[in-house]
């Protein structure tokens, strides 16, 4: 009798125990309803079983208890399968009148309820699952002690102690089994909760520390990370770098782990291991510029604190090199200084030009009352004065950062303005110039007082790199997104060593040349929001490309 019930008991919360065994799987949450499924109908089948045995005439059954947990657990499809089983099952042990009601009974009333209530079962928590699981349950067996009931007064039996004391047991023995099976299934479910988020917390918190990790190791400053006792946690190469002279040697993994302290006291002694000290004494964050040979460098140490308790529990090590930084500075104050003189040198030039002027009209004059054999000395003063002011006019060209006023215009009309110009300084030296002009071209936003002034001293360059029978080629054509100026000429060409300070201010390769020529035509071409480039060979010639962009 009693080792019958107590059967009953283990074999409803068998699927309990089976749960907890599926729930530690890794894939755990992989075919949880079919598991569900199939354990609690075994134990619904074994529940059948045994409780057609009876107890003092009354049968004890708590097969609903696992048949009420495959439901909730299980979902819809498992709840329709069991029902589907259990009313089979329960069709065919009918016997009389009464057990055909009971079967009735579940069909049209209790199924509707178990249908409800794993619907709702899903979207409660832990106690109201607890809550609708008894509740459920109460009503399964409210109903079968009511037809057991109404089955006693049919028959009539009166109701002795016996029956009572196994209403009262079975209802209590089947309520207390749904709770407990719900209290341990959702605690299962709880604990592996819990470790799931706690193992999504861990692989975030490495994951964190690997990228901090890379971060410190890619970034170009040196760090030295200690705990609250001093033992270095973190380091990166460039730290190890700037403190190897203190280090003996060591390498990187040996430093993890150990006291800073002892590993080095000359790195104690030195002005960055004196800032980490005090950041791990609570001192406030403090930086220190220190010159180390060549280099400067600038140390940062800083605590790191509890955000919550606000202690000391590491200290940190930024030591940052500023040499080129220091370097630009010292350079920007220099061009800050040249600019300075040069803008005076412009200012100062400028004035020049009133007394060359006067002075050369005065030489004008004196030449044309001098006598004949004194004039050629007379020439030669002005071709220098005229020489003197063509230098001052250049620099002050590039000098000067004016805004350039643009309009309309095609460049291949001003290459054909300068032709009879350029044709003439060619006859004289026995040259020859070629024109080779796209008339597919746009027009374009140039300012034509430079681009004549850019082509005059790109072509005079070329004739001057040239001897007799030179031939000099002006070419325009029209490339994707913009437009290109050739100036092609066939002398000598120009050394590799020179071609990267041919736009130098002042550089020149040619005995009576200032320098200032091609510096002024890069100007002119950075005003036009162009670019110049230079393709030259040694004894076949030079070739000056300009290239503006279409708007």
């Amino acid at each position: 009798m009693w080792k019958d019930a107590l059967l009953q008991i283990m074999i409803s919360l068998l699927p309990v125990f089976g749960f907890q065994m599926w729930f530690n799987r890794p894939d755990r949450s992989r075919g949880i309803p079919i598991f569900m499924g199939g354990l609690c109908l075994l134990a619904m089948l074994l529940g059948v079983l045994i409780s057609r045995d009876s107890f003092e005439g009354y049968q004890i059954d708590f097969q609903m208890v696992p048949f009420v947990l495959g439901s909730l657990y299980g979902g819809f499809a498992v709840a329709l399968l069991l029902s589907v089983i259990y009313l089979a099952v329960q069709a065919f042990l009918i016997t009389n009148f009464w057990e055909y009601i009971e079967f009735l009974s579940f069909l049209l009333l209790a199924m509707p309820l178990i249908f409800i209530a794993v619907h709702r079962f899903k979207l409660l928590g832990r106690s109201g699952k607890q809550k609708l699981a008894v509740g459920l349950g109460g009503l399964l067996v409210l109903l079968n002690h009511g037809i057991l009931a109404l089955q006693l007064s049919g028959e009539g039996r009166a109701w002795d102690e016996q029956f009572i004391a196994f209403l009262v047991f079975s209802f209590i023995g089947f309520m207390l089994l749904i709770w407990i099976a719900v209290i341990l299934i959702e605690s299962v479910i709880e604990k592996q909760q819990l470790q799931d988020q706690l193992q999504r917390m861990s692989t975030n918190y490495r994951n964190e520390v690997q990228k901090l990790q890379q971060f410190i190791d890619m970034i170009p400053m040196g760090v030295v990370i200690v705990d609250a006792g001093g033992e270095v946690t973190h380091l990166n190469e460039a730290a190890l770098q700037v403190m190897g002279s203190s280090l003996n040697g060591i390498r990187r993994q040996e430093l993890v782990g150990r006291s800073i302290a002892k590993i080095s006291d000359t790195f104690m002694k030195e002005t960055a291991g004196k800032l980490l000290f005090e950041a791990l004494n609570g001192e406030d964050t403090a930086s220190s510029i220190v010159e180390t040979g060549s280099r400067t460098y600038i140390n940062t140490g800083f605590g790191v604190r509890d955000l919550q308790s606000q202690d000391i529990i590491g200290a940190a090590l930024i030591v940052h090199d500023i040499t080129e930084i220091s370097h630009l500075r010292d350079e920007f104050g220099r061009m800050e200084r040249l600019s300075l003189v040069g803008q005076m040198a412009a200012s100062i030039t400028h004035e020049i030009r009133n007394p060359m002027a006067v002075i050369r009209g005065f030489i004008q004059l004196m030449k044309e009352r001098s006598p004949e054999h004194h004039r050629d000395y007379y020439r030669i003063v002005m071709d220098e004065l005229d020489r003197a002011n063509a230098i001052i006019n250049d620099f002050l060209s590039l000098a000067q950062n004016r805004i350039v006023h643009k309009e309309k215009s095609s460049l291949n009309h001003i290459v054909r303005e300068l032709v009879q110009l350029l044709w003439a300084d060619a006859n004289l030296r026995g040259q020859t110039i070629e024109i080779e002009l796209d008339e597919t071209l746009p027009m374009l936003e140039i300012n034509e007082k430079e681009i004549k002034q850019l082509i005059l001293n790109l072509a005079r360059n070329g004739m001057e790199a040239m001897g007799n029978n030179g031939v000099l080629v002006l070419r325009t054509r029209l490339q994707p997104n913009m437009i290109q100026l050739q100036v092609a000429d066939s002398g000598c060409g120009i050394p590799k060593e020179k071609m990267e300070r041919l736009f130098e201010p002042f550089y020149t390769t040619k005995t009576r040349g200032t320098g200032l020529g091609l510096p002024l035509c890069l100007s002119i071409v950075e005003r036009h929001q162009g670019k110049i480039a230079v393709d030259s060979d040694e004894g076949e010639g030079t070739v000056f490309t300009v290239s503006f962009q279409i708007s």
